[in-house]
């Protein structure tokens, strides 16, 4: 029976609660102090030798950051003491995980960086019953993935596969949402979880299952051990129904589960320690193609002819993606891949549930590509099926970002990229739009992703002399999509870096929303501050 009234358990004994309220009640407490009250009562580790707090002061997004603390915690004890002396201190704090995010949500903008890169309990073990597993927030996600298949005996997987799955910590996707390259939902990680185990800005536990706790009338109802209260807003701000990572969770209706509002929140609202994630049976075989197109307007006929003929199901495939305008020019082994005058590609991978299907398979799917009318030349139809012609074309498709890079950095600026996704019935109105509006600045640029979302990735070059105008395209193509009934992130978030875009697309009350929500459980913002939306002391000051 599901319930809105949520327990809250106490994780350290009320005498050391009492004691870390003593201490940071203390006038002119320093971190100084601080760190060694905590070594001395808690065995754990503060560290303020900047050499070591600098190198977690920064993710991947570039944006700079400060702190003059770093805490890394090994156990949930750990956790609950770190996050209630600074909750009860004022001292600002910011998770920090696997450092991959694009957007900054792990950059501190002062204080101390809590990193879970030790949280590496509980040790995954599989309920083959459930075809669940449990998972330490701080293991990075490949070689999790990896555990699940040799635990599994080479039967289950665990689907969620994003390009950052090698440097990306669980806890990582958890926050961000983090999706991969199957289309639909199933491609993001929130439908995955199960169960967390969660502590809130206080320190203090919510241990929560999928389907335990709905909200009600737009309500959860905390109830602590202690016998204090606190009624927890949900966002209720319109969210579109497609690929969607640009904020948290949202109901409009004023009713969802505990777990989809901390899945995606960045930290905002809490730090996940565990949590138990949902397995699909692996596939004994996977169909795995690219086959090149003359053009956008061929791609996306193919899109169109496929998610018709499908019924919009989409989700079947484990990848959909697509290289476009420009890629060639800026991809490895692009001769391998590409033939003639065609100048844009497809990846289509298709699950197999009978390994003896493949080739039937190979035949089915030739005859449906040719069918489409999209100028596909058999002969370029390339299987990928052996070692080594998936490394080329894994190599190809990573060449894609680092290539950017160089280019870049040869001229002394920067990559902007988009993150936009909108819905089916608006992509090509979309997409011309954007291809006139950053021709018409001449800037150089690529576009690649994936197609089976409706969500690619305009990458621009700029000269030195194009920034300002790069950025302002940017801006442009956010607020396009907005209006198109889409969201300006579909899988790297929102962070620092994307305030503004939420505000475009959710707009004042949507902001709101989620600052009502974040202030019922840390009324001085100071946990992760900045990601998402300014805190509310900060627009009030």
């Amino acid at each position: 029976m599901t319930t809105p009234v949520i327990p809250v358990e106490p994780v350290l004994s009320p005498e050391e609660y009492a004691a870390l309220d003593l201490i940071t009640a203390q006038p002119g407490l320093t971190l100084s102090d601080l760190s060694r009250f905590l070594a001395t009562r808690f065995n754990l580790d503060l560290t303020l030798d900047p050499d070591i707090v600098g190198g977690f002061a920064a993710d991947s997004s570039n944006l700079p950051g400060r702190a003059q603390a770093l805490c890394r915690p090994a156990t949930e004890r750990d956790c609950a003491v770190i996050l209630h002396a600074c909750h009860k201190a004022g001292i600002p704090h910011t998770l920090s995980a696997g450092k991959s995010n694009l957007t900054g949500s792990a950059t501190p903008d002062d204080g101390v960086i809590i990193s879970t890169v030790n949280l590496q309990t509980p040790t995954p073990s599989i309920d083959a019953v459930t075809r669940t597993t449990v998972a330490p927030v701080g293991l990075i996600l490949e070689d999790f993935r990896r555990q699940v298949l040799e635990l599994s005996g080479g039967s289950l997987i665990y689907p969620v596969d994003p390009t950052s799955r090698g440097d990306a910590s669980i806890g990582g996707t958890l926050a961000c949402n983090a999706s991969g390259f199957t289309p639909g939902e199933a491609g993001a990680t929130r439908p995955w979880v199960a169960a967390i185990d969660f502590l809130l800005p206080d320190g203090w536990r919510i241990r929560a299952t999928r389907g335990q706790y709905v909200s009600a009338d737009g309500f959860f109802h905390l109830h602590y051990g202690d016998g204090r209260t606190v009624d927890l807003p949900v966002p209720n701000y319109p969210r579109p129904a497609i690929k969607n990572a640009g904020g948290p969770f949202s109901a409009s209706n004023g009713i969802m589960d505990f777990v989809d509002l901390v899945i995606g929140s960045e930290g905002l609202f809490g730090l996940v320690t565990s949590c138990r994630l949902s397995l699909q049976p692996r596939p004994p075989a996977v169909l795995d193609l690219f086959f090149p197109l003359p053009g956008e307007p061929e791609a996306l006929k193919f899109f169109h002819f496929l998610h018709t003929q499908m019924a919009g199901r989409l989700d079947s495939l484990s990848a959909f993606e697509y290289f476009g305008v420009n890629c060639r020019k800026y991809m490895d082994h692009e001769n391998a891949l590409f033939q003639g005058n065609n100048q844009v590609g497809i990846n289509l991978q298709v699950p197999l549930m009978n390994a003896d299907a493949l080739d039937s398979a190979a035949e089915e799917w030739l005859e449906r590509i040719l069918s489409a009318d999209c100028g596909v030349d058999p002969d370029a139809i390339l299987l990928l099926d052996n070692d080594r012609v998936r490394k080329l074309f894994m190599e190809a498709r990573h060449s894609l970002p680092a290539k950017s890079l160089e280019v870049v950095q040869h001229r002394g600026t920067f990559t902007i990229m988009t993150d936009a996704v909108v819905p089916p019935n608006r992509f090509d109105e979309f997409l011309a739009f954007t291809h006139n509006l950053i021709r018409s600045a001449g800037i150089d640029y690529l576009s690649f992703g994936h197609l089976g979302d409706c969500h690619l990735h305009f990458t621009l070059l700029p000269e030195k002399s194009q920034q300002d105008r790069g950025r302002e395209i940017y801006d442009q193509i956010v607020a396009r999509s907005a209006d198109l009934g889409g969201v300006y992130s579909g899988e790297h978030g929102t962070g620092k870096r994307k305030r503004q875009d939420f505000l475009r697309c959710y707009g004042p009350e949507g902001v709101a929303s989620v600052q009502r929500c974040k202030a019922a459980l840390d009324p001085k913002c100071l946990l992760n501050r900045g990601n998402v939306v300014e805190c509310m002391s900060d627009v009030h000051h």
